[in-house]
């Protein structure tokens, strides 16, 4: 059975940071791209940022670039997504997100991604 869950969420102020993980369950995440999407209250989904199935291509959306880094650690099955210089338009809650797979590629468009975590919230505010 597929799943995957999200944790690290919270509370942090503006500037701080915070480390988000995904565990799998039920496949290798070798074999599949992931991504990290959010929500935030009252918005459309809107992706955040995307790894490759070896763990080798990266992408990230403009407004998280320089702030955000995903990586992907095959031997625990998780993927991170580390989030500094926290602001408060970040508040959403994040999902992660399994994709093709696309050795060397990742898409930051959630057409692409069939199975979903339940998500982790991330609130930012002073």
């Amino acid at each position: 059975q597929v799943q995957l869950v999200e944790s690290g969420g919270g509370l942090v102020q503006p500037g701080g940071s915070l480390r988000l993980s995904c565990v799998a369950s039920g496949f290798r995440m070798d074999s599949y791209s992931i991504g990290w999407f959010r929500q935030a209250p009252g918005k459309k989904r809107e992706e955040v940022s995307c790894v490759s199935s070896n763990g080798q291509y990266t992408n990230s959306a403009a407004s998280v670039k320089g702030r955000f880094t995903i990586s992907k650690d095959i031997a625990e099955n998780t993927v991170y997504l580390q989030m500094h210089g926290l602001k408060l338009e970040d508040r959403a809650v994040y999902y992660c997100a399994r994709g093709p797979t696309w050795a060397a590629m990742c898409r930051l468009h959630d057409i692409f991604y069939d199975f979903w975590g339940k998500g982790t919230q991330v609130t930012v505010s002073s």
